[in-house]
């Protein structure tokens, strides 16, 4: 709800303090009064485009603050919430413009841009008039408002999570499409190096352990050949031989020598003991220093082979085995791609059709719901003298989507033959605004409504049709705060409060003000939009005639 509106230094205002009051509030004044200064204020502080010659002549910086109670949960705190802006149960807006024309907007005291003012008076404010800009014209809006005649929250939210669904299934098919397609590409090289290492069947460490066997071997070739010939030296042609036949002659000897070769005896025996020792450690030496020359040979293809194919796809040796895996894994991805195309193929089907059954579903109801909307707007349209007009909602196919499959669009007849075709097309300027209204009226709903302004909605109609828009605008006001510019007396007649609108010429400066009605000054202004100048006693009678309703 606005609950106040501040006007310092605007156009002919000077300064200006209204206090607006749930139901309907009455504007009224004559003609050039400044009863639309009021509107270009308030658009002003909303952030709407409107003339640029706000400030009052003479004056160096003009301000409009407007005041706003919010209820719990309303819509303008996700746009305060996505702006960084404070919350609270009241929101203030307020907007100066300066000399140079330079225009600063503040939100709860932060100061704010008018992207922010537009985005926050979207939620708060809906302007109605002979050039209606609340959405009512813009068939854009239209499937959204009959929806919500519809109450088809529920069917729209199943709708748009089936979209949802169906989105991520198409999305998960197109990725597996082109995963496959980039595998197939490489097919040729999958099959050849996934045989390639199957053949080879690295093992992790196998480098290492061929790589220190290599290294024995080769070790073991350099020094074999001086080991035989060590083993030679202490064999039978060697040492040995040449120890036992010293052995021999000595001993041979000996039992003429008196016991001098005894020692020289007993201590070769012992050599020939340890030289025998000696002999064998050799030879078992030279039987582990030998091998096949082929095993060498073996030992480096393999080695060689592992160090070759690391290379070749630049990876470790001991990884060589996770990269065959990986292979093995995009080629059976390859070879069962097929199948698993078909599954998320299957699964897209299923997801197309759940989107369809519910979309269809909210067909249906939009179908009935629009139906009844016309049977409304016909009830509404003839007490508003345009009984001979006809309101049809079209319902057409679209594209389907996360709104479903239905295109909506309002269209009016305003004479019986004529082709139906766009509200703001077919309708004059006053046969427009009881459209609006009667279209207003219909979409009525309960809960969070915004502030509802109506500019001279009213302009050519009088009589019954004048008071068949103030019953109109008093019913709307019943569930929403409703600010209405009039020259009507049937529709101020039916005013929950009532402001006079006036103009004032003092040492030579005009200014507007704005006067809040009593009852008594209530009837006399209600008299004078009857009579004119001249306020008469009929006159009079007939405003209380009104006002008694």
């Amino acid at each position: 709800m606005l609950r106040a509106l501040e006007i310092r230094d605007m156009l002919l205002i000077d300064r200006l303090e209204l206090g607006f009051q749930p139901g309907l509030n009455v504007l009224t004044g004559e003609t050039g009064a400044g009863k639309s200064i009021l509107l270009d204020c308030l658009g002003f502080v909303l952030g709407w485009r409107g003339r640029g010659d706000l400030l009052r002549n003479g004056a160096e910086l003009g301000e409009v603050v407007a005041v706003f109670d919010l209820p719990a949960a309303h819509a303008a705190a996700q746009v305060l919430a996505e702006a960084g802006l404070p919350q609270g149960d009241e929101l203030v807006l307020r907007r100066t413009i300066g000399t140079d024309g330079r225009r600063n907007a503040f939100v709860n005291d932060r100061r704010a841009t008018a992207e922010v003012l537009r985005a926050l008076a979207d939620t708060l404010v809906e302007l109605h008039g002979q050039n209606d800009d609340g959405g009512l014209l813009n068939a854009r809006g239209h499937r959204a408002l009959l929806d919500a005649f519809a109450g088809a929250e529920p069917l729209l939210a199943r709708v748009r999570s089936a979209w949802a669904a169906r989105a991520a299934a198409a999305g998960t098919l197109a990725e597996a499409e082109a995963a496959l397609a980039a595998v197939r590409g490489e097919e040729d090289f999958l099959r050849h190096a996934v045989k390639e290492l199957d053949q080879l069947a690295p093992e992790p460490g196998e480098e290492a352990s061929l790589d220190a066997r290599r290294r024995a071997m080769q070790a073991a070739e350099r020094i074999r050949g001086d080991v035989a010939r060590a083993l030679a030296a202490l064999g039978p042609e060697g040492a040995e031989g040449a120890m036992g036949g010293a052995g021999r002659w000595l001993e041979a000897v000996s039992v003429r020598a008196d016991g001098l070769l005894d020692a020289p005896i007993s201590a070769l025996s012992r050599a020939m003991i340890e030289l025998g020792e000696a002999a064998q450690g050799v030879e078992r030496a030279l039987e582990t220093l030998s091998h096949d020359p082929h095993e060498l040979e073996a030992c480096e293809e393999r080695l060689f082979a592992i160090r070759a194919l690391a290379r070749k796809h630049s990876v470790l040796a001991d990884d060589l085995g996770d990269f065959a895996h990986g292979l093995r894994s995009r080629l059976a991805a390859l070879d069962g791609g097929e199948g698993h195309l078909r599954a998320l193929r299957m699964a897209l089907a299923a997801a197309d059709a759940a989107h369809a059954g519910a979309a269809a579903a909210l067909a249906a109801l939009r179908r009935t719901a629009a139906g009844r909307l016309d049977a409304a707007m016909a009830g509404e349209l003839a007490p508003l003298k345009m009984e001979r007009a006809a309101f049809t909602t079209e319902i057409s196919a679209a594209p389907p989507g996360p709104e479903g499959i239905d295109a909506v669009s309002f269209v009016v007849a305003t004479n019986p033959g004529a082709p139906p075709g766009p509200l703001n097309r077919i309708a004059s300027g006053g046969e427009l605004s009881r459209f609006l209204l009667a279209l207003k009226v219909c979409l009525m709903r309960g809960g969070e409504a915004p502030v509802m302004i109506f500019d001279e909605i009213d302009r050519g109609v009088g009589g019954a049709t004048a008071d068949a828009v103030g019953r109109r605008l008093a019913r709307l006001a019943a569930g929403a705060q409703v600010i209405v510019v009039t020259h009507s007396p049937q529709v101020a007649a039916r005013g929950s409060h009532h402001w006079r609108v006036e103009k004032r010429v003092a040492g030579g400066k005009t200014t507007s003000r704005v006067v809040a009605l009593d009852a008594e000054a209530r009837q006399g202004e209600i008299a004078r939009m009857l009579a004119g100048e001249s306020v008469t006693e009929a006159a009079r009678a007939a405003a209380a005639a009104l006002l008694a309703g």
